[in-house]
């Protein structure tokens, strides 16, 4: 049984993508989105394109939520805020960052977020400061 996981690919150009996707793989250069509307077929994703992948609870999430961007308790991993090249600002944990490796993965710090974790694309980073 293959895992579908929800996903929203956010592009440096401002384009956004939902769907799941079954082949995301770090080190990967290349994965497919698959919308969610029935009989739809999968789409491909470079991650040259991409500036970061959210893992998602739901596609539907509220626009109207802002997350909290501070930690309300201790958490696993190193504590950073991520600055994109277009002014976005994340701030979570991580346990893989490595300026050297082309994405790392970042748990949000707010625990009430739709976003379960993120992958984010270092080529659209601006700076990444530790917390």
């Amino acid at each position: 049984m293959q895992i579908h996981n929800r996903v929203v690919a956010r592009f440096v150009d401002g384009r956004t993508m939902k769907g799941t996707t079954q082949d995301f793989a770090v080190g990967r250069d290349v994965f497919h989105v698959i919308p969610p509307e029935p009989g739809a077929k999968p789409e491909r994703v470079s991650l040259t394109q991409l500036k970061a992948l959210f893992f998602v609870k739901d596609h539907t999430g509220n626009k109207d939520y802002n997350e909290i961007k501070k930690f309300d308790k201790l958490v696993p991993g190193r504590k950073l805020q991520v600055t994109f090249k277009d002014g976005e600002v994340l701030v979570g944990s991580t346990a893989g960052y490595d300026g050297n490796r082309p994405g790392f993965f970042l748990t949000p710090a707010d625990p009430k977020s739709n976003n379960d974790r993120i992958y984010i694309v270092a080529k659209a980073v601006r700076s990444v400061a530790f917390i």
